[in-house]
């Protein structure tokens, strides 16, 4: 299975941080906000990534990042010209996808939770057999999201985008694994009404197919859009309270690369050397030398 984090768009919510550089790239407490969706993809077990951006912050993506060879994995990059809504990222991405199985996230989405990576791997499974998974998580503003309406033995009805009557308070994370046939899938759909290809749409053919499983994350699991200012605060406080009650880092490559054993523990402490005195750094290094057991 492949990934691919889109990280384009204009980042208007967050006027004026956004005004020369990406949204991706600002900080949630300590780290940029594209280790996060990184991290999850990582947690999956997939190694090759497309990041997706626009034409004037890929090359930043591209500094930040590298080739991926210092996670034990291999990235490539690709520009968005316009942002023509989330399923543009297979037709853009279909020479990357090739025959595989892909998951994409959106570069501003946190998932965090215990067991978070057995659920991922789970939904690389069920791509296998040519199932798609997407996840539903609690809000009190339904309004604001795509939402998934269930029957009383919890089978998935319908997704409807930002509906004025919601039907339940079931939100679509910006988290999808889908199977192969998913770049011919994005090729069926038309433009909505705002004048974008719809994720919804996309994961109603699914659906409608029968293919479609729906993940609900409930308690033990948060989810974050930190695509605003309210929201990035939150999760920066969010991510500084678990960090220092429970002394590990959220969402950190190296650390997630180490254990998972994509590269060794010399390579690591070069990691940690490249972050220098910083308390990522420092914590790089305890986790090199045992001091801090991974999960």
């Amino acid at each position: 299975m492949k990934g691919i984090i889109l990280a384009g768009g204009t980042g208007t919510r967050l006027y004026p941080l956004t005004l020369v550089t990406s949204k991706q790239l600002l900080p949630v407490y300590d780290k940029p906000m594209i280790y996060y969706p990184l991290s999850t993809l990582m947690l999956a077990g997939i190694r090759e990534i497309l990041i997706i951006s626009t034409p004037d912050d890929l090359p930043n993506f591209k500094k930040l990042l590298g080739s991926g060879h210092q996670f034990g994995m291999e990235f490539s990059y690709l520009e968005q010209p316009s942002p023509d809504g989330i399923p543009q990222a297979f037709l853009l991405g279909a020479d990357f996808i090739g025959e595989d199985d892909v998951a994409l996230i959106l570069g501003d989405n946190i998932h965090y939770g215990n067991g978070l990576g057995a659920v991922l791997r789970k939904a690389r499974e069920e791509a296998r057999s040519g199932k798609a998974t997407i996840f539903a998580y609690f809000v009190p503003d339904p309004e604001k999201f795509g939402i998934v309406e269930f029957d009383r033995e919890g089978r998935v009805l319908s997704i409807e985008e930002k509906p004025k009557k919601p039907t339940s308070h079931y939100c679509i994370t910006g988290l999808y694994f889908y199977d192969h046939t998913v770049v011919g899938h994005a090729r069926r759909l038309k433009p909505s009404k705002r004048g974008e290809l719809e994720i919804t749409d996309l994961n109603n053919l699914y659906l409608k197919n029968g293919d479609l499983h729906v993940k609900v994350l409930g308690r033990g699991f948060t989810w974050m859009d930190a695509g605003s200012v309210d929201t990035l605060v939150d999760a920066a406080e969010f991510v500084r309270i678990i960090e220092e009650r429970q002394g590990i880092k959220i969402s950190a490559p190296e650390e997630i690369a180490f254990n998972q054993k994509w590269i060794d523990k010399e390579t690591l402490l070069e990691a940690a050397k490249r972050y220098g005195n910083s308390p990522y750094g420092d914590h790089l290094r305890r986790v090199a030398e045992g001091g801090i057991r991974y999960e």
